[in-house]
């Protein structure tokens, strides 16, 4: 995921994905591990990481905090491979050049993004147990805009208007009252490569166990509207998928004879709940599940099939001569 012509590929000014684009690209980052998912549950996965992503962009303080949630990510990332020195290098070095390339952004460029960001979402409304739990989602999907806690960075609490005559200077003020409890913010998020975010927006939601579900709502024609695509294809699409499956491993797609291997990941209670969320889900939703066979190349695929067909024992034939040595032989077997 952090290789680095993958990051350069990323990096390059280029027309945001759309729906379908992204979805294959999710598809293949979580099977390029020995990790398997069926229909049901790669789309509730899918589900539950773009109404997340959504309601960390509705939900930043400012514009500009849209960075501050993807440095929570990649630090949350970074606690996972601290004994890996090398991928800690190449998450480092992502790091940087989200600094280097978006830190000295204007707050009017940062909207653009966020606001671009937000409308690739818009039509999404999935009810998530843990937001509706949490009172942060109400049932027809649509997150709820506090009116407490801290304000932005660079901004005053509600409840004062300045009234300037023309030479700038100030003539009058007039307090009102904002309905909210709103504090001051203790202090702005860190941009550097280490630092406190302060921002919990995009840090790990799962601290405390607690099942979490996805129900669909909204009505048909809304869903058609979010998956409906273009009938001319972009073009730049499938050079893009196409380059991340090079980058990740093969294209080819083989069907194991023997048992299925890796193993299966489920994100449901039981076998029963997975096969009816699969009949109850609109068709509009469903995607075909992708399986990449994650090999980066051949020649060492064809090595460790060698290697690993050393390990196997093929079993000689015993010729006994008497049955005292079967005998003997059985008792060596036991």
């Amino acid at each position: 995921m952090f290789n680095r012509k993958f990051m350069e590929e990323l990096f390059k000014p280029q027309e945001l994905y759309s729906k379908k684009a992204l979805r294959t690209v999710y598809e293949r980052l979580a099977h390029a591990s020995i990790m398997k998912l069926n229909q049901a549950s790669m789309d509730k996965l899918y589900d539950l990481m773009t109404m997340a992503f959504k309601y960390q962009v509705l939900l930043c303080p400012r514009p500009k905090d849209v960075l501050l949630v993807t440095f929570n990510h990649l630090d949350t990332i970074k606690g996972f491979i601290r004994d890996s020195p090398t991928i800690l290098q190449q998450v480092d070095e992502t790091l940087r050049q989200l600094t280097e390339i978006y830190g000295g952004l204007s707050a009017g460029e940062f909207q653009l993004i966020r606001q671009t960001l937000l409308i690739f979402f818009q039509d999404l409304h999935i009810r998530v147990s843990m937001f509706l739990k949490d009172k942060v989602q109400n049932n027809n999907g649509r997150f709820v805009l506090p009116v407490s806690g801290p304000v932005p960075w660079g901004t005053e609490v509600p409840g004062l208007i300045r009234m300037f005559n023309n030479k700038g200077e100030e003539v009058k003020r007039i307090e009102f009252k904002h309905g909210g409890n709103y504090v001051p913010a203790p202090k702005e998020g860190s941009f550097e490569l280490y630092g406190d975010r302060v921002l919990k927006l995009g840090t790990n939601m799962y601290s405390v166990n607690q099942p979490v579900e996805t129900h669909v709502s909204g009505s048909s024609k809304n869903l058609a509207s979010w998956t409906q695509e273009s009938i001319a294809p972009n073009p730049l699409a499938k050079e893009e998928l196409n380059f991340l499956a090079r980058l990740m491993g093969g294209m080819e797609i083989k069907k194991p004879s023997g048992p299925e291997p890796g193993f299966r990941l489920n994100l449901f209670t039981t076998d029963e709940e997975e096969e009816q969320a699969a009949l109850t889900r609109p068709e509009e939703l469903s995607y075909e599940v992708i399986n990449i066979q994650a090999t980066q190349d051949q020649q060492r695929s064809e090595e460790l099939a060698r290697i690993m067909g050393e390990f196997e024992i093929t079993e000689q034939p015993r010729l006994s001569t008497s049955k005292g040595d079967d005998l003997l032989a059985m008792m060596d077997e036991l």
